[in-house]
């Protein structure tokens, strides 16, 4: 289903960043998906990480920013939905604007798939 981080080349300071991406990324992402605005930027970021095109300091970068998204050691607890987010939002919103020029459609078709939303209509 979804590729592992583990398959492509790190460097050792973000093998513990992708550990903890890995293993706590995509059950918390499902689980709030519903209740945050940046769920699709986030997965994208994820299929940006696994694109074996995408160079290392921009793996990096997101796997930073993936990495306080999954670690509960968050500044503001998460049961207050909007400002529990805030701080992932801005980690969030700078590293997405620091790499938009690495963040390809497929990796957002990649992101909807596996957030099981519908792809977009294009008028003609």
């Amino acid at each position: 289903m979804l590729a592992k981080i583990e398959t492509i080349y790190l460097p050792a300071k973000n093998l513990l960043r992708a550990r903890i991406v890995e293993q706590g990324f995509w059950p918390r992402l499902l689980k709030m998906a519903g209740h945050i605005p940046f769920a699709e930027d986030l997965a994208a970021a994820y299929f940006c990480v696994i694109d074996p095109t995408t160079p290392g300091r921009v793996r990096g970068a997101v796997l930073a920013a993936l990495a306080w998204f999954v670690l509960p050691a968050s500044v503001l607890p998460e049961f207050l939905v909007v400002v529990g987010f805030t701080d992932e939002i801005a980690v969030t919103a700078i590293v997405v604007r620091m790499i938009r020029k690495h963040l390809k459609e497929s990796h957002y078709v990649r992101a909807r798939v596996a957030l099981g939303i519908p792809e977009r209509l294009v008028e003609a």
